[in-house]
Parts: C-alpha cells; sequence; structure tokens
C-alpha cells in the first residue's frame, strides 16, 4: 500500500472574494480556540495549548499511523462464545461437587470403622461346639474396666466412729439395776455401787483427786470366775457420747451411761465382762465420735476388787 500524499488545496480563482475566506478562516479559528476538545490537533500536528507531537513531524511516521486506522475499521470482531463459557463453568462446577461427595463419603466411612474397631461383635452362634466369647481388641479397654472402679481394700478404710450412747439420767440416791446383782446410784459426792453379796463401796468426785476441769475417765472392777463387773467415772466434759472397755485382743464392750439432772459435768459408767477377757482399758468419745480421754490396759481381779484411777 502506497501512502497518499497530502492535497495541495488550489490555487484561488481569479476575482474570489478573498476577504470572504479570511473571514471563513478566522472563524473557524476562533471556534476552534474557543471550544478545543482533549487531544485534539492541528492540521500542522499541534494542539490546542500549542504543543506538537514529535512523531507527526515525520511524515513517513503520519502515515504509517494512517494505514494502521484505515484497517482497524475494516476489523469485525466476532461473536462472544457464551455457550463454551457456560459449558466451562458447567463442568468446573461438576467437578467440585464430585470432590466435595468423595470426602463426605470418605469421612463417613472412616468413623463407621471407628466404631466397628471400638465395639467388638458377638458372632453367630454355630450349631456345634460351645458359644465363642468376645475379646476386646488390643488397646481398647473393656467396658468392665472402664466403669468400675478400683477395688478398695477393706484393711485401708478407716474404721467408723463410734455412735453416740444415750446416757441415762438419775436422780440423786436412786439406785439403778445393773445387772446380775450389781446396783449403782449417784450423790453430789460421787459414785457408789454395791456388789451381790450387799458389800458397798463409793468413788467420791469432791476429795480433790479428780480434776473435773480436764477430760478423763476412771476404772474400777471386781469379779470371780462367772464374770466381771466394770465401772468408773468419767468427768471433764459436758459433751461425753460413750464409754468403751477394750481388751489387748480387740474385744470391745460397749458400757451404760448414767448422770445427775443439769449436767454437773461428770458420771458414772459400767459393763459386764468375762474373766477371760484380761486386761480391759476404758475410752471416752464425745458426741463427734473423738476420743478425750483413756487409761491404760489394767489387769483383772481374780477374784477381788482393782481400782484403776487417773
Amino acid at each position: 500500500m502506497t501512502p497518499a500524499s497530502p492535497a495541495t488545496p488550489p490555487d484561488p480563482a481569479p476575482g474570489a472574494d478573498v476577504h470572504a475566506d479570511s473571514d471563513s478562516d478566522s472563524g473557524e479559528e476562533g471556534s476552534e480556540a474557543a471550544g478545543p476538545t482533549d487531544g485534539a490537533t492541528g492540521d500542522d500536528g499541534s494542539d490546542a495549548a500549542g504543543r506538537t507531537d514529535p512523531t507527526d513531524s515525520d511524515p513517513a511516521t503520519a502515515a504509517l499511523r494512517a494505514a494502521f486506522a484505515h484497517a482497524a475499521f475494516d476489523v469485525t470482531p466476532g461473536p462472544v462464545p457464551l455457550a463454551a463459557v457456560r459449558r466451562a463453568g458447567r463442568a468446573r462446577r461438576r467437578r467440585r461437587t464430585t470432590a466435595f461427595s468423595a470426602f463426605s463419603v470418605l469421612a463417613v466411612a472412616s468413623a463407621v470403622a471407628a466404631v466397628v474397631v471400638l465395639t467388638p461383635v458377638r458372632p453367630a452362634p454355630s450349631s456345634s461346639g460351645p458359644e465363642p466369647v468376645a475379646v476386646p481388641p488390643t488397646g481398647v479397654p473393656s467396658a468392665s474396666a472402664v466403669s468400675s472402679p478400683p477395688a478398695v481394700r477393706t484393711s485401708q478404710a478407716p474404721p467408723p466412729p463410734p455412735v453416740a450412747t444415750t446416757i441415762e439420767v438419775v436422780a440423786a440416791g436412786e439406785r439403778v439395776d445393773a445387772g446380775k446383782g450389781w446396783k449403782v446410784w449417784l450423790t453430789k459426792e460421787g459414785k457408789h455401787w454395791a456388789g451381790p453379796d450387799g458389800y458397798e463401796n463409793s468413788r467420791s468426785v469432791t476429795d480433790g483427786n479428780i480434776d473435773l476441769g480436764s477430760p478423763g475417765v476412771s476404772h474400777q472392777s471386781e469379779g470371780d470366775a462367772a464374770g466381771v463387773f466394770h465401772s468408773g467415772l468419767y468427768y471433764g466434759t459436758r459433751t461425753a457420747g460413750r464409754v468403751e472397755l477394750r481388751n489387748a485382743a480387740g474385744r470391745t464392750i460397749v458400757a451404760t451411761l448414767l448422770e445427775l439432772p443439769g449436767k454437773p459435768g461428770w458420771g458414772v459408767w459400767y459393763a459386764h465382762g468375762g474373766a477371760k477377757d484380761g486386761e480391759m482399758s476404758p475410752v471416752l468419745y464425745d458426741r463427734s465420735g473423738a476420743r478425750i480421754a483413756e487409761l491404760p490396759l489394767m489387769p483383772v481381779g481374780d477374784p477381788g476388787n482393782e481400782d484403776q484411777n487417773p
């Protein structure tokens, strides 16, 4: 393609109105100066501000640009391939859906496999032979091992606290039948008792041998081959709950408690034991089961009367 040469304007015809052309040209220049558009250039390659594009100064470059512009106007764009775009989008969505479905199936299968491994299944009994016993898999604890707490040895468990004994309140001088021919009564002076033979004895709480300000217990015993009668005082507490007799073999005898009205801070205990019990030791507990006083083991009289005082 040969670039066209710019056309040279013809000479004005003779007699033509030169002033009219001048007015026309000045009008066109005035309109361009008054409202040029951005990027518009004059015939000499300059814009409205007087700037000149350096590429337009070269005739070859200007001709090349004109040829490219003419060729671009002859190109007709093709239609947008919407159908192909839609098919590609549907294919991508199907691939994502298939991948998610496969992941979900794999997760469910893994959970089912874990349940099957952790839960032993008993096989169906056969017609011949004993029924097989299901054995839990290695490393999985059995249900009994998980739910059952470890066994506690009986020897390690602490013994239960003693239960408080009911204290019988008696009037001063009231004789109480203590069993097997023995009698017991209380006065303001202290404890009194009498045996089957009628012999009377006493233990004072006012002679200064007993400190009523501190918890304590005393012990007297009389008996023969038929049995032993144990008795004594408990004192120094208004919360007495129990008196027990114990021997070296661990035999325990619970005593009966007597007290005067008004809680004077002391009382009498008594109990019957066997001749073969050996040494016996009285122990005083309060109502909460705490041990607050005791005496060491003492030998039992055979026969006779032995007194163990604090």
